[in-house]
């Protein structure tokens, strides 16, 4: 059993369009698909990533028109952290980004339109790029997958042996710091205090965070581990471009567990990823109805590419 990192990461978004333009135009990461939340089909479920969809590179959004803004709180993602390749890509994106600005530790940290936070880090790793091929990013300074992500948590200690079930290892002293690697990708989870607010879980807010499993046989492996360590885990969902099982980690934060067997071409070529609503095979008989109440959308890719 060793889980590869991160999967994806699915935050919430009261704009579809605004979230396409930042996500596939600024940041320059491919739709890969635009698809519904298949437990609430009258809602948007958009993908971004590399140019197939790669496991650790995909951010995927619910919408839920007119939300009220969201706030990080305990037990919450609130940041998702960005490997990029050398330290002149910081400029890059601290020219293209408003907002930006560089931290203490050489990091460049910004938000999106709705406020959900992300930080760019350079960090030598044997991780292969997952990049997009976006018109106005040059190939050296595209985004290259997930990093890891940032949490709150007022005690950490109390997800740690959970985290050491599921193949987290330490990355310093004490518990709030961990490194999930596998033979090809790794991620980092870091714990932070939290405010003093309560967390809303709304838009520009991260839903939940899923970790990346090999096929069913290997979640089945976790899920076992995760409740001897007394999580939770559901029965094994299928989410049609892999399959998935969700629990809450001691601190609060909702874990899935995705497989990497199926993928993002698994209904439309590879070439054609994100630019037709693709539904699963139970609400097909209701496209038009959802075509109709579903936000309409424009791709700043295609847009870009249509421009002469």
């Amino acid at each position: 059993m060793a889980l590869e990192g991160l999967h994806h990461v699915t935050a919430i978004t009261a704009d579809a369009q605004r979230n396409v333009d930042f996500y596939a135009g600024t940041l320059g990461l491919r739709l890969v698909k635009k698809t519904v939340n298949f437990d609430a089909p009258d809602v948007y479920h958009l993908y971004f990533g590399d140019e197939t969809g790669t496991p650790g590179s995909i951010l995927t959004f619910f919408e839920f028109p007119g939300a009220r803004p969201g706030r990080a709180g305990a037990g919450m993602v609130h940041r998702v952290l960005w490997r990029v390749g050398a330290p002149e890509t910081l400029d890059f994106w601290e020219r293209r980004l408003d907002g930006a600005a560089r931290t203490p530790d050489g990091t460049l940290r910004f938000a999106d339109p709705e406020g959900l936070e992300h930080e760019l880090v350079v960090a030598p790793a044997p991780d292969r790029p997952l990049v997009a091929h976006a018109p106005d990013v040059p190939a050296a300074h595209a985004l290259q997958g997930f990093h890891g992500v940032r949490a709150y948590a007022a005690d950490p200690a109390r997800s740690a042996p959970l985290l050491e079930r599921l193949g987290f290892a330490r990355t310093g002293a004490g518990d709030a710091a961990w490194e999930l690697a596998g033979d090809e990708r790794r991620a980092l989870l870091a714990y932070d205090a939290p405010p003093p607010e309560p967390g809303i879980q709304s838009a520009g807010s991260v839903h939940h965070v899923a970790w990346s499993a090999a096929d069913d046989g290997e979640l089945e492996l976790v899920s076992a581990a995760a409740r001897g360590a007394g999580a939770r885990p559901t029965p094994i969902i299928d989410r049609r471009y892999f399959h998935s099982v969700y629990f809450r980690e001691p601190s609060g934060v909702l874990f899935e567990l995705a497989t990497r067997d199926i993928g993002f071409d698994v209904d439309e070529p590879r070439e054609r990823l994100g630019e037709a609503l693709m539904l699963p095979p139970q609400y097909e008989n209701r496209r038009a109805e959802l075509e109709r109440s579903l936000t309409p959308l424009t791709n700043p890719r295609t847009r870009a590419a249509a421009t002469p």
